[in-house]
């Protein structure tokens, strides 16, 4: 039997680096004693200080009082002896992400710590089953997986491994709680909520750069742009590092048998093999040199300049998408033979639909509106080279819109990345790496991203949704856009991708 979260009054955080630091200063302000504990002693010594002196700036900004500073820092005991946790009511690990080491800590602490003491990983992405397996009572072993920085971001993922007691689930979720925390409860497998759900924004960019459709940093831009993310995917791995994104998407893939929803690119791994890591190497995608180059800019959108004037196109699928741009001069005329065709595909690719409608490959553009009411739009013609792009993409400019130009893509590029991310987390409820509710707020509260992927299919339509991803799949013929059967059923019944069974 397991302490309760009644009982839970000194909590032990193995590991003096950024997390655990992080883990003991949240646990301290909430009340509750700490024994940092970790092999260097240089490490607790700066370890102590810095949770210090986050704690009286926190009293500075009025977010906590002077009194409750002072109380909050005497709560803290530092030590390197593992041995000085024999008195806590729970034991949360933040050391070195390799299962054998943690397996090791974790058989240590049994001879260590009382019968009922909770035993908490903050792994990332290591089963919780796995750790537990050399340990002789693996019912209170237990995820407790924190994001950095731990003072500031507010998810949690609790994770149960196979042997895992409900009652340690229930204390780890009320703890959780108690600091401030918003826990979800996710499945024990690779990457748990956050870092399986992450793997769609990065891998189809990549995938999106590899075919040369578009560049990093103009990818990065129509994300951030035209569907408001913070940070574009290529920046994001950057900052990461491609020494932890690289491995990690590798493990979930692998881990999921390979799903060709997960797969990455060969370019991904030739970066690690290159040493271009990112910011912490100085290269990555972008050149973080002070003096070195910078990446080039892709096509720029046209000078806007002089009155914008009435543009006849051809619209051969006509559809009210195209009525902010009739909005701003846009005229649907009779085919001269001469004047540009518009087509607004879901999903596939211009090539598609100029096979598919018998078009003039020279005189078609398709425009991306999604974000038309945001000032942006995408085009792309097909291959061959186009007689009206120029054009095109000049009248949009003058009508103050932000322009991008890609080659031929399925998808164009946000809608594809998106589409993409709503895929894979009905995936995960499908396959109940979390409920419905908890993966929203894992994916909001855990990557930024700017909606919540279920929600948000529910507002571009479900059937849409399915309709790109049918319309990707068949277009390249990859089973990487393979429908997940949770949105291909909400889809045909009408019903909210959020809704659970």
């Amino acid at each position: 039997m397991a302490y309760t979260f009644e009982d839970i009054k000194t909590v032990g955080v193995i590991g003096a680096g950024l997390m655990g630091a992080g883990i003991a200063q949240v646990l301290m302000t909430s009340g509750y004693d700490v024994i940092l504990n970790d092999m260097n002693a240089d490490a607790l010594s700066r370890a102590r200080s810095s949770i210090g002196d986050r704690i009286d700036r926190l009293a500075e900004k009025g977010r906590i009082t002077s009194k409750a500073a002072a109380a909050a820092k005497g709560r803290l005991k530092i030590s390197a002896d593992l041995s000085t946790l024999a008195d806590a009511q729970l034991v949360i690990e933040a050391i070195i992400e390799r299962l054998d080491i943690k397996q090791k800590l974790f058989t240590d602490l049994e001879s260590i710590v009382g019968a009922q003491t909770i035993l908490a990983s903050n792994t990332s992405s290591l089963s919780i089953a796995s750790i537990a397996k050399a340990c002789e009572n693996r019912g209170r072993v237990v995820g407790m997986h924190f994001f950095n920085p731990v003072p500031l971001m507010k998810l949690v993922e609790v994770i149960g491994g196979a042997s895992t007691d409900q009652a340690v689930i229930d204390t780890t979720i009320a703890l959780s709680d108690a600091m401030g925390k918003v826990p979800v409860l996710a499945k024990d497998g690779p990457g748990f909520i956050v870092n399986l759900g992450g793997r769609a924004y990065y891998t189809e960019a990549l995938h999106i750069e590899s075919e040369g459709v578009a560049a990093p940093e103009q990818i990065d831009r129509i994300m951030k742009m035209a569907a408001g993310f913070r940070m574009g995917p290529f920046e994001l791995m950057d900052l990461t590092g491609m020494d932890v994104n690289f491995p990690v998407s590798r493990l979930i893939f692998e881990g999921y048998q390979s799903d060709p929803r997960l797969r990455t690119t060969a370019g991904h791994g030739y970066m690690v093999e290159a040493g271009l890591l990112g910011r912490k190497s100085g290269q990555g995608f972008y050149d973080y040199a002070e003096d070195g180059p910078k990446p080039p800019s892709p096509m720029p959108s046209p000078p806007v300049a002089g009155p914008v004037t009435a543009l006849p196109v051809v619209l051969p699928e006509a559809t009210d998408r195209f009525a902010g741009l009739v909005e701003k001069g846009l005229v649907a005329g009779t085919d001269d033979g001469k004047m540009p065709i518009l087509v607004s595909p879901n999903g596939e690719d211009c090539t598609g639909v100029v096979a598919r409608l018998g078009l003039d490959p020279k005189r078609t553009v398709a425009v991306d509106l999604s974000a038309l009411a945001l000032g942006v739009v995408t085009i792309m013609t097909a291959p061959g080279g186009s007689d009206v792009l120029e054009d095109v993409a000049a009248w949009l400019g003058k009508a103050g819109l932000h322009v991008e130009v890609i080659r031929d893509s399925p998808g164009f590029v946000a809608p594809r990345i998106i589409a993409m991310i709503v895929n894979l987390c009905c995936e995960m409820a499908q396959i109940g790496v979390g409920s419905p509710e908890d993966l929203g707020k894992a994916m909001t509260l855990g990557l930024n991203y700017p909606f919540n992927p279920l929600d948000h299919g529910d507002l571009l339509g479900a059937g849409r949704v399915l309709e790109t991803m049918d319309a990707l799949q068949d277009t390249t013929g990859s089973d990487r856009y393979r429908p997940s059967l949770w949105l291909k059923r909400r889809a045909r019944l009408g019903l909210s991708l959020s809704a659970d069974d």
